[in-house]
């Protein structure tokens, strides 16, 4: 009875030794993976602003930013923006006209948006492009 008492103890520390040391392996692999997104925080998307019924580029943009930010909050910060619960009206004085049937437009990657400038966080790489057009 006392060998098999001692044999559990000692299988018992063992474990417990082993469990120490897997503990301080796993926090040492967290703190590796944890570095890059560091990194990470910050993306480059570029924005592209244009008049299609005039064929005119009113600007192409490289911007830097940090992870989570809209849309609405890259172009608030790099043009002349005016907007109504988070629809863009106007780019640099151009606004849109129910009468003409003429708004600002965006794709990103080439694809129509799916939501509005104020709820679409930008990712690394995104290539956005307004454009002032007719909605018919």
């Amino acid at each position: 009875m006392n060998k098999m008492y001692a044999l559990l103890v000692a299988f018992l520390m063992a474990v417990g030794i082993l469990a120490g040391c897997g503990t301080t392996q796993s926090t040492d692999s967290q703190e590796v993976e944890e570095a890059p997104a560091a990194e990470e925080q910050s993306q480059e998307v570029s924005v592209t602003v244009e008049v299609n019924d005039e064929g005119e580029n009113l600007a192409t943009e490289e911007i830097t930013v940090e992870q989570g930010t809209t849309l609405m909050e890259i172009m608030k910060d790099n043009f002349d923006v005016e907007e109504t619960e988070g629809f863009i009206n106007a780019i640099e004085g151009i606004q849109g006209s129910e009468e003409e049937k003429m708004a600002w437009m965006f794709n990103i990657n080439g694809e129509p948006a799916m939501v509005g400038a104020n709820e679409y966080e930008v990712e690394q790489g995104d290539e956005i492009t307004f454009n002032y057009e007719s909605w018919e």
